[in-house]
């Protein structure tokens, strides 16, 4: 056990550093100034509700960033590791798979935790730290997901086109999602007709599946209040949920693979 918390560890610490080395702080530090100085503009240009405007602005497009940052990060770090075959490498050692892939996940959320903190530091300057510390939590649980997310999706189709539409395509969908199900039972849907029920059915069946993150980093959290502890406790525990899942489905996927 001992052997393999310190393989796990070792794979995390390397990681990190190589999100200090490909410049990872530098590229948030730079999304940081440039979203700010266009907050800034958007707002003075709003005739009302300047502030309100610049914190929406900002956080959006926060989350955005950070999320496109992760995948990108995720898949391409993965994806260089098996070109260069160091995957070969590592796994020819005296570890275990499972710790690999622990090693790799605790290395990128620790990443996704480091970009989530200099977003907040950054919010701080809009909204006060009761705020914004739940956003940011929310946003650090938004960026697991998709970090996982990505890793299955590169373990499963080991290109990096299909692996980042296929991560894109999940944060869009679990995003828009509950505006989907309300408009296939809204009003202007007829119940009644077969092909209208079977769409509704499929909506419902992938809303169930998905993670619900139009509920995640929400940026009426920064304007009108604090999000709700239970709302909290909803995202974690979702998240947990969603963990635990992809993880299986990632272990699975690298456990039967010949490299």
């Amino acid at each position: 056990m001992h052997m393999h918390l310190r393989a796990i560890l070792t794979i995390a610490l390397f990681t990190l550093r190589e999100a200090i080395q490909n410049r990872l702080i530098s590229l948030v530090l730079a999304a940081l100034i440039s979203l700010f100085g266009l907050a800034e503009f958007i707002g003075e240009v709003a005739i009302t509700e300047s502030a309100e405007t610049k914190v929406s602005i900002l956080s959006s497009a926060l989350r955005f960033f950070a999320v496109l940052l992760i995948s990108l990060f995720v898949t391409m770090s993965m994806l260089r590791e098996q070109h260069e075959k160091s995957l070969d490498l590592v796994l020819s050692l005296p570890i275990s798979r499972a710790s690999y892939f622990f090693g790799r996940l605790l290395g990128f959320s620790g990443a996704a935790i480091v970009v989530a903190a200099l977003i907040g530091l950054c919010l701080l300057l809009y909204s006060p730290a009761q705020r914004v510390g739940p956003w940011v939590l929310s946003l650090a649980c938004e960026l697991f997901i998709v970090a996982s997310v990505s890793i299955v999706c590169l373990f499963t189709f080991r290109q990096a086109t299909l692996a980042l539409s296929s991560v894109f395509g999940f944060y869009v969908l679990a995003r828009t999602i509950g505006s989907i199900q309300l408009i296939g039972h809204g009003p202007l849907a007829d119940p009644s007709a077969p092909s209208q029920r079977f769409i509704s059915g499929v909506i419902d069946i992938l809303a169930f599946l998905l993670p619900d993150l139009d509920r995640y980093t929400s940026s009426q959290w920064l304007i009108y209040g604090a999000a709700d502890g239970r709302d909290l406790v909803a995202i974690i525990g979702q998240t947990m949920i969603y963990l635990v899942l992809l993880i299986g489905a990632g272990l699975f996927d690298l456990y039967r693979k010949n490299f």
